[in-house]
């Protein structure tokens, strides 16, 4: 949910923004992670985020069991929930850094130690994209809607309470960034997924392209159109289109099936040429 209020401040500031969580099979209090991308233009990719501006951490002791700051440029921030100043704190990597202690704040002000609001005040006095005004407004919408007036206020109360009490400076990068074991493949090892066709087991198409079964074109709200003379034929388009809707021809070029195009643009996003042109509406061609 911070993840998401944060990102609806950055759209009431008048920019773009996409939010998501990330997690698998994990029981309440594992590790989790979400994602906020706040851009001044229409955002297309919708990958995890793996080089991160800023790192937000709820839990300190994250530092121990996750690499939480693993990709973190080193022109970047990182906020932390800790009771330690800046220069005391040692994430891994030396960087601007603002701390609060987030816990304590949230107890005062929601009588639960429940730090995502209280981790967005420290935000807004950090990033300089949003807003404490804006931060405020938008959690206010999210919690009032979802827990009624009083926990709307609470919240806000906890992210100025942050605010006021965040410290910035510089952390420490000494200690060893914890690693997770993770198969990265190299380029010739990359599984050819979202562009194989869809297996059938009984009747029902299982695997990449599996959407096959619904009609999913009438989602799209813009729709790609194909440029068949600027196109080079690199076929990146066909490679990466997440619903298989994007078809080889014989002679390299390709065709867009929009029956199924739901037009999230990642085709047009990664073609290096601008053959592909996401225009507005539904759209066949």
């Amino acid at each position: 949910m911070a993840a998401q209020t944060l990102a609806e401040a950055a759209i009431l500031g008048g920019h773009h923004a996409q939010a998501f969580p990330y997690f698998g099979a994990e029981r309440r209090g594992a590790p989790v992670r979400a994602f906020t991308r706040i851009d001044d233009k229409r955002i297309s990719i919708r990958s995890q985020i793996y080089e991160p501006d800023m790192v937000v951490i709820l839990d300190e002791t994250l530092l121990e069991i996750d690499p939480v700051v693993d990709g973190l440029r080193s022109n970047g921030s990182a906020v932390v929930n800790t009771r330690k100043a800046p220069s005391e704190l040692d994430i891994g990597v030396s960087v601007r850094c603002a701390t609060v202690d987030a816990t304590s704040v949230a107890i005062e002000a929601l009588k639960a130690p429940v730090v995502n609001t209280a981790m967005l005040g420290a935000v807004a006095k950090v990033l300089d994209l949003v807003t404490l005004e804006n931060i405020q407004k938008a959690i206010a919408d999210r919690f009032g809607e979802k827990l009624g007036p009083r926990a709307a206020e609470a919240n806000v109360l906890a992210a100025q309470l942050a605010y006021d009490g965040t410290k910035e400076g510089r952390c420490l990068g000494a200690r060893s960034i914890v690693q997770r074991r993770m198969w990265l493949p190299e380029w010739d090892e990359v599984p050819t997924g979202v562009a194989l066709e869809p297996e059938h087991i009984e009747g029902v198409a299982v695997g990449p392209g599996s959407s096959i079964q619904n009609m999913t074109g009438t989602w799209r709200t813009s729709s790609p159109k194909y440029d068949r003379e600027k196109c080079i034929r690199c076929l990146r388009c066909w490679f990466t289109c997440p619903d298989v809707c994007i078809k080889r021809l014989e002679d390299d070029h390709v065709k867009v099936d929009y029956r199924y195009c739901k037009g999230c643009g990642i085709c047009a996003d990664v073609c290096p040429v601008d053959a592909i042109d996401m225009v507005k509406g539904v759209h066949e061609w």
